[in-house]
């Protein structure tokens, strides 16, 4: 089993800042958000996030988890994409020519220039740009169980997971799918 590297769990931790099982939103807030970027050290403590810049960041995730469903087997909203790719163009990236090691990848990181919000928000979107460009992000997933849609590693072999947890996820699936064929039966 391969461990989630830590652009991963970046990413994996953003998304799931929505529990669509339990109704909450970790980041519903501009002062959630900026509690948020602050604990996982993309901003400065005490430097805040306008409404704007929350806007931007709740499209993004919004995306980036419509892209995730899609690893699973879903369909992207194409509405929810478009809001998403809007948002990423006034996040702009600026790759370097310097390494971040003497064999080191190229580092790809937010334009400098932008405010400390939208530099944070840049730098989820350029882990979310090495994920794709490394492959890596295939194995992030949204579970394919709509009442869940929480977002998991995928550590199988062949990246054929569909569940965040057989156990639940996916036996509720299977019972479901039984219970229709046994429908299906009683109605011939």
């Amino acid at each position: 089993m391969r461990d989630a590297p830590p652009a991963a769990r970046l990413v994996e931790s953003f998304v799931n800042t929505v529990d669509v099982e339990l109704g909450t939103d970790g980041i519903d807030s501009a002062e959630r958000l900026s509690a948020w970027l602050t604990d996982q050290g993309l901003l400065p403590a005490g430097e805040g996030v306008s409404d704007a810049d929350h806007r931007l960041g709740l499209a993004l995730r919004a995306g980036i988890r419509e892209e995730l469903g899609a690893h699973a087997g879903g369909a992207p909203d194409a509405a929810v994409v478009a809001e998403a790719e809007s948002a990423l163009e006034s996040l702009p990236l600026r790759a370097a020519l310097r390494r971040s090691g003497p064999e080191g990848p190229v580092v790809l990181g937010p334009d400098p220039r932008l405010p400390a919000a939208r530099r944070a928000l840049a730098t989820l979107a350029a882990v979310w740009s090495e994920l794709l460009v490394t492959g890596e992000s295939t194995r992030l997933k949204r579970c394919a169980e709509h009442a869940c849609a929480w977002v998991f590693w995928d550590v199988s072999k062949n990246r054929s997971r569909r569940w965040c947890s057989m156990r639940v996820c996916g036996n509720r699936a299977k019972a479901r799918r039984f219970a229709a064929r046994q429908e299906t039966a009683a109605a011939d």
